[in-house]
């Protein structure tokens, strides 16, 4: 099943995307599923959860976020309450692992996203070797070597934060079922394959700009 590890939506700071276009675009572009990771919030991935009910939708929604941690992003998938932000990568994991859920380390090496910048000592399920918002192949490249150097399982995320972008990059999960939890316990066995392409540049830039005007309109109450 190709799943993309890695959404934003309208609940996380710098993205306007919307949960119903975010369904609507992830069964177009052909994913079986996706994980909601919302920066330093839950909301998005349960209010999806609920939504893709609502509407009758066969897309499989895994609830997480993006946790920002003291040394870097770090993705928390299958989890309902909420992790602090500013604890230490440590820390953070501890805190997922009590909730029972999957950690992902996101684009360790994109440094301008606040890509964590190594995966020694780390005990993470999966690191993410595509992400579709890397701009130049190196950060891409350094993370699969290290996650095959390490034996980490390797997963792709499109880090879309605008709903047609959703599957650029994506993780083929050979789950035992269609549930949240065979996907979680694939991904844990290391039964997955990162697959995908870049985000166009414009989309990337204009995802960027509108991030940005949410975060002002956010500082000035508008």
């Amino acid at each position: 099943m190709k799943f993309d590890l890695h959404v934003h939506s309208c609940f996380s700071k710098d993205s306007n995307a919307d949960l119903d276009d975010i369904l609507e675009h992830a069964t177009k572009n052909g994913l079986d599923g996706f994980a909601i990771c919302d920066h330093d919030s839950t909301k998005g991935g349960i209010e999806c959860v609920k939504r893709a009910k609502e509407i009758g939708s066969k897309q499989i929604v895994i609830p997480g976020l993006e946790v920002t941690s003291s040394k870097g992003h770090i993705l928390v998938l299958g989890v309902s309450e909420l992790i602090e932000p500013g604890l230490s990568p440590e820390e953070t994991i501890e805190k997922a692992r009590a909730q029972g859920a999957v950690v992902v380390i996101p684009h360790p090496f994109k440094l301008t996203s606040h890509g964590i910048g190594y995966l020694e000592g780390l005990k993470a399920d999966a690191v993410e070797v595509l992400n579709s918002r890397c701009m130049t192949d190196g950060p891409n490249k350094k993370a699969h070597k290290a996650a095959e150097d390490m034996g980490f399982t390797m997963v792709g995320g499109s880090d879309a934060h605008e709903a047609q972008m959703i599957g650029r990059c994506y993780a083929e999960i050979d789950a035992s079922e269609r549930s949240v939890e065979a996907v979680l316990d694939a991904i844990r066995e290391g039964k997955t394959s990162a697959h995908g392409k870049k985000t166009p540049f414009m989309f990337v830039i204009k995802q960027f700009f509108a991030g940005q005007k949410k975060k002002i309109g956010k500082r000035i109450g508008i």
